[in-house]
């Protein structure tokens, strides 16, 4: 995932609206999804904005235990047997794993960060 779009992971997972509207239809594309619940772009600019100093925190602890790597391309990458692909915890922790794993996989089929960033609002 380049490290761009990993920024918008969190403001969407985080976020009760809209954790609710991805985790409610999982199999649907995540563009037919934010189109048709335009709700989900309402002040994300703003979190986004808001999360980025616990998102840089978290790379930087990943960072330091050696759970992932930055690609010359810029991509981060988990490194195997470091990250824990079980997903435990409360039922709203859960809900939030769950959910990233959507947009992570939404992410890599989609494969264009202007689109992304596009359907969300978002200028690079």
């Amino acid at each position: 995932m380049p490290f761009s779009l990993s920024l918008l992971v969190l403001p969407l997972c985080l976020h009760k609206d809209s954790r609710e509207v991805i985790v409610s239809s999982p199999r649907r594309y995540l563009l037919k999804t934010t189109e048709k619940n335009q709700q989900l772009m309402v002040g994300f600019g703003d979190r986004v904005s808001e999360m980025l100093p616990y998102a840089f925190e978290g790379f930087g602890l990943l960072m330091e235990r050696g759970c992932i790597n930055v690609a010359d391309n810029g991509r981060i990458q988990t490194v195997p047997k470091k990250v824990r692909k079980t997903v435990s915890g409360t039922a709203e922790t859960v809900n939030c794993q769950k959910v990233a794993r959507i947009i992570g996989r939404e992410f890599a089929r989609i494969a264009d960060r202007a689109t992304i960033y596009a359907t969300f609002g978002i200028r690079p």
